[in-house]
C-alpha cells in the first residue's frame, strides 16, 4: 500500500487527493488548504522548483515543499523531520542565490 522512503517516510495522501513524501507534509498541505480556503494565504504551490544556477551551469535544483502569498510576501516552506547536509546546503544556496527568498522550516 504505502511505500516507505530513505527516512522512513511513508508516502501519504492528504484531502486533496494528491500524494506528499512523508505524513507531516500531507497534514501541512491540509492546513495550508485550510488558511487559504479562509483567506489566510493566497496562491498555494506544491513543490516549487528553484534552478540553482551559478555563471551560467545548473548546479542543482532545490524543490521546496509549499509556496504561497501571506500579507502580499511570499513564503517557501519545508516540512522537516531532520535536516541533512545537503538540505542545508541547498537552503543556503537558493537564499544567496534569490535576494529577499528565506525558506522555513515547518515541524508538524
Amino acid at each position: 500500500m504505502a511505500r516507505q522512503l530513505k527516512h522512513r517516510n511513508v508516502i501519504t495522501v492528504c484531502g486533496g487527493e494528491h500524494k506528499h513524501r512523508s505524513k507531516a507534509e500531507a497534514r501541512r498541505c491540509d492546513e495550508l488548504r485550510l488558511l487559504e480556503r479562509v483567506g489566510e494565504i493566497a496562491r498555494l504551490e506544491q513543490q516549487p522548483r528553484f534552478p540553482c544556477k551559478i555563471n551560467g551551469t545548473l548546479i542543482c535544483t532545490y524543490v521546496a515543499d509549499f509556496a504561497y502569498f501571506a500579507n502580499e510576501k511570499r513564503v517557501i516552506e519545508d516540512v522537516k523531520g531532520q535536516k541533512t547536509q545537503l538540505y542545508v546546503l541547498k537552503k543556503k544556496l537558493v537564499e544567496a542565490l534569490f535576494p529577499g527568498t528565506e525558506i522555513v522550516e515547518v515541524r508538524v
